[in-house]
């Protein structure tokens, strides 16, 4: 590419520490968190959410189970004021929940902030200035010093005006722009504040760690984290924060490896909406801590609901293949896929396995509100034939002999690639049941009537090409006797191959479901399936049916 000269790295490595984090495997415990979709993820919105749709927003936050819930920029428009002054008006914040507003280190905003807080039982003052080299060198063109002095004098005009008002007030510092920060400096700067608020282990505060443009690699970042965690003043009454962003695609692995190094709490929405390329997706980090047997402390059990309500109210969209709320994460084309994803349910089921292992899906979709035969086994000319009988099985309670999956599997496929489109489930069984299910042409069986002679003996009469025709034979079973009158009047060649059969439900008013399989003299194998009340007919219309296939030539 060109102009690889204007890039250089913009981030700086922490003075060497112990790398402790990178000997951790995995996180042992969920993190405190905070949604922040109401306010950096509604500011990032083509169309920012209106008043109700946030108050809807705010219940399904509550619902999920957030503790902490970002609300907005009290002073920055009317709209913010107003809905901070809304839920807080309405009573829609429950005792346990704290609403989190953030402001700059300005006196008429602090003092907007607070005001806007009036009457709230729980509320967490978010103070934050940039501290970059970048931001300090272009942006304002100040010194460190004059830097550090807007996040002290910030820090003081909070802890006045909390003396001010009635409530449970806590305090949370963001150096903006951590990431292009000097971890010294920071640490500086975080230290400055802290002596200021003099946290308390009843009086908490956070030092939250944003990675407002990502620059490096998530290890650089954890590296930085654990810094800041070892040097922090205080530390055993700070909470340490997370906030990344996802300019690099790493803010998932940003987070993880900051937890790794010691951080409390993360930052981040639903789904990953926020400005460029988003921030954390809270949803992906509590669903990957949940796979490891791990409590994430957040309902999620109908990501499908979750993903109603948020495309509705924020206008944005969920992509196919986001990390379990995806249309298509848990979705299987390829047969090889398919098959191994049957067998271990299967396995599973006779195992009576509470430990899930099942090969290609790292959760059961069934904890997010997600169906097998809808979301998981999805049918297409890729698919195979352990794909398509899971689906008739799981669906629609035929299951199938081996060799007759591959039958119904090549029949589907090709229906399938000749469409060019993905098949529905009623699609698979309407494709089985009009080519296998109780076929009764060119070949059809009026009459059946059975005497213990010579074995069984079979009376029938068939209708085959226009004549009817009536035949007596025998055979070791009923099945055996009518296929070889079945023969002899017809002239047909074939030799019964396969017969299995199962009660279709479970009950004793179940049907039964027989499948026949033979070969003819061609050494062709075709396939039937017969349903009845009684089991003997269900296995004579599977024995017409292949019949048929094999007489019209289906065979796949």
């Amino acid at each position: 590419m060109k102009n690889i000269q204007k890039y250089t790295r913009q981030f700086f490595e922490a003075p060497q520490t112990a790398m402790k984090w990178a000997q951790r495997s995995y996180i042992d415990r969920a993190p405190q968190w905070c949604s922040v979709d109401l306010r950096d993820g509604n500011q990032a919105l083509i169309t920012p959410m209106s008043l109700g749709e946030k108050l809807e927003f705010f219940s399904k936050l509550v619902e999920i189970g957030f503790k902490e819930i970002e609300i907005g920029f009290p002073a920055a428009s009317d709209t913010e004021y107003e809905f901070c002054r809304a839920l807080i008006e309405q009573d829609l914040i429950p005792d346990d929940v704290a609403i989190q507003v953030l402001t700059q280190s300005r006196e008429h905003i602090i003092e907007k902030t607070f005001e806007a807080l009036r009457g709230c039982k729980n509320a967490i003052v978010h103070l934050y200035n940039s501290t970059s080299a970048a931001q300090r060198e272009q942006v304002f063109r100040k010194s460190k010093e004059e830097i550090k002095a807007i996040a002290v004098e910030g820090a003081k005009l909070c802890k006045e005006y909390r003396e001010r008002y009635e409530g449970n007030y806590r305090f949370e510092y963001s150096p903006e722009s951590f990431t292009g920060t000097e971890p010294e400096f920071a640490l500086e700067v975080c230290n400055a504040v802290l002596d200021v608020w003099q946290p308390t282990p009843g009086d908490k505060v956070i030092i939250n760690l944003p990675v407002t443009v990502q620059l490096s690699m998530p290890h650089v970042y954890a590296n930085q984290v654990e810094y800041m965690c070892e040097n922090l003043r205080y530390r055993e009454n700070v909470i340490v924060s997370l906030h990344p962003h996802n300019d690099r695609g790493c803010a998932v692995a940003d987070t993880e490896m900051g937890l790794l190094a010691g951080a409390d709490r993360v930052e981040g929405t639903l789904f990953g909406n926020g400005e460029r390329t988003g921030n954390v997706d809270i949803i992906t980090l509590a669903l990957n801590m949940y796979s490891q047997g791990i409590d994430p402390q957040l309902e999620l059990g109908d990501i499908p609901s979750i993903t109603e309500i948020y495309t509705r109210v924020t206008g944005m969209s969920v992509y196919e293949r986001q990390p379990y709320s995806g249309k298509l994460v848990f979705a299987a084309f390829s047969g090889s896929h398919q098959d191994a994803i049957a067998k271990g349910m299967k396995w599973r089921e006779e195992k009576g396995s509470e430990i899930w292992n099942v090969p290609y899906l790292p959760i059961d979709p069934s904890d997010v509100g997600r169906r097998y035969e809808t979301d998981v086994i999805r049918i297409n000319s890729q698919s195979g034939k352990g794909g398509i009988g899971f689906i008739l099985e799981t669906r629609f309670g035929y299951d199938l002999p081996k060799k007759m999956r591959e039958s119904v599997g090549y029949l589907v496929k090709g229906i399938s690639d000749r469409s060019h489109r993905e098949l529905m489930p009623d699609e698979v069984y309407e494709i089985f049941r009009s080519n296998y299910v109780d076929i009764t042409s060119p070949l059809a069986l009026t009459e059946a009537h059975f005497a213990q002679r010579n074995g069984i003996e079979a009376s029938i009469d068939v209708d085959f090409n226009g004549k009817h025709i009536h035949a007596v034979d025998s055979g070791n079973g009923r099945l055996d006797a009518v296929s070889n009158a079945i023969r002899s009047c017809t002239g047909l060649e074939y030799s019964l191959n396969t017969y299995t059969e199962h009660a279709l439900e479970v009950g004793s008013t179940s049907q039964a479901v027989s499948y026949v399989g033979i070969v003819s003299a061609g050494g062709e194998c075709f396939w039937g399936t017969g349903i009845d009340n009684d089991i003997i007919s269900s296995s004579i219309k599977a024995l017409v049916s292949a019949v048929n296939n094999m007489v019209r030539g289906s065979a796949v």
